[in-house]
């Protein structure tokens, strides 16, 4: 019998499922963007507000499901891991939703609109740091086994691969912000200078996207290397 799993079913204190459940609606957040983001472009606002306030909701839901699962938890773990750990977790996944609401938020509040030649570079950029997000997602959802299996065998290889895969779709990120930035600096002589000041912050938040799902991936890393 597999002792951890045992335990963790009698005092029923296992985090796994609300730390999926939180990242499922962090995740669900990041990933209403690019509709968003199709929205200014076309500056629809209308359907750039809606699409925010879906954005908002699900941030709010993402914050209850964050505030649940911190009155609930344990002081104690009867599990592979310490509260700490799961903790760290939570707010590492909770920053997906928090930075998709601050673009959001940044861009409708000014108006803001890519330049037309920039437009397609920007959406495939966030769309590959959603990427990112979306395999942090699935290395979370292997934590299911990885609890039953004490954090060894097999398993433990699968999430790291998983999350090796995570870095690479994060240096695929990074070179695509350095093309695009670079974009930005060819043309911003012919923008007004307030406006390429927010344009480089949106890019710089973006990216930031992809740096939070690799450090949701890093903490893994370091649980499975305890």
């Amino acid at each position: 019998m597999n002792t951890s799993g045992y335990i963790t079913r009698i005092f029923g204190a296992s985090p796994v499922r609300p730390l999926q459940k939180h990242f499922d609606k962090a995740a669900k957040c990041a990933h209403k963007l690019p509709k968003f983001v199709k929205a200014t472009f076309k500056e629809d606002w209308k359907k750039a507000a809606a699409a925010r306030e879906k954005i908002i909701l699900l941030e709010h839901a993402a914050d209850d499901l964050k505030r649940e699962l911190r009155l609930n938890l344990p002081k104690s773990l009867f599990m592979p891991v310490s509260r700490s750990d799961v903790l760290e977790m939570l707010s590492r996944q909770d920053r997906v939703a928090n930075k998709a609401k601050d673009i959001s938020g940044l861009m409708i509040g000014r108006r803001m609109v890519f330049p037309e030649p920039m437009q397609p570079a920007y959406l495939e950029f966030l769309v590959r740091n959603l990427d990112a997000v979306t395999q942090a997602r699935h290395s979370v959802h292997e934590l299911d086994q990885l609890f039953e299996s004490g954090f060894r065998g097999a398993e433990v290889d699968v999430v790291m691969s998983m999350t090796d895969e995570l870095g690479d779709i994060e240096d695929q990120s990074d070179q695509m912000q350095i093309e695009l930035r670079a974009t930005l600096f060819e043309i911003e002589k012919d923008l007004p200078p307030i406006d390429v000041m927010f344009l480089y912050k949106i890019i710089d938040w973006t990216g930031e996207l992809g740096d939070i799902a690799q450090r949701v991936g890093s903490r893994l890393h370091m649980m499975i290397a305890r």
